[in-house]
């Protein structure tokens, strides 16, 4: 009887070392650089994007805390566009196109149907780029460093190579 309780207790020790493990694991299994690449994007126009997720995650937010004062939320938020601040690295969060479900840019032009801020953010784009470059702005008025953060096209979309 007694083998068989201390037998329990050393197979639920080492099993909560393997889920506490597995844990640790995918906590540090977040990429240095993400491809903001979609299977949605078949026609994307422009080269894909690769974000420096250490580098705003990480080192920007310790360089700048007072600028990153949601931290992991000046990105994620939830459905009321509030930041999910209590975000760790390595959590899971939920795709931009979840929730951003037409995957390109708004139409424009003369043709273009006249849409709301809400409407354009329907927009896969249209979010990435509000949010990036709408960030990007603040903090190049803010700091007026020498090195501006990009707000233009051809500074974050590399060109895109012909098949």
């Amino acid at each position: 009887m007694k083998n068989r309780s201390i037998l329990s207790t050393v197979a639920l020790a080492g099993i909560a070392t393997l889920f506490l493990a597995a844990g640790i694991y995918a906590a540090a299994d977040v990429p240095d650089v993400v491809d903001l690449n979609s299977p949605e994007y078949e026609t994307h126009k422009k080269g894909i994007v690769k974000f420096t997720h250490k580098k705003h995650a990480e080192d920007y937010a310790k360089k700048y805390p007072e600028y990153y004062k949601n931290s992991c939320g000046e990105c994620h938020h939830d459905e009321n566009n509030k930041p999910l601040k209590d975000l760790k690295v390595g959590d899971n969060v939920q795709r931009c196109i979840e929730c951003h479900k037409i995957p390109s840019e708004r139409p424009k032009g003369k043709g273009a149907p006249k849409l709301n801020k809400k409407q354009k953010l329907e927009y896969h784009a249209e979010a990435f780029h509000y949010n990036c470059r709408g960030c990007h702005k603040k903090y190049n008025k803010k700091y007026k460093s020498k090195k501006k953060a990009p707000t233009t096209c051809t500074k974050c979309h590399p060109k895109k190579k012909k098949k």
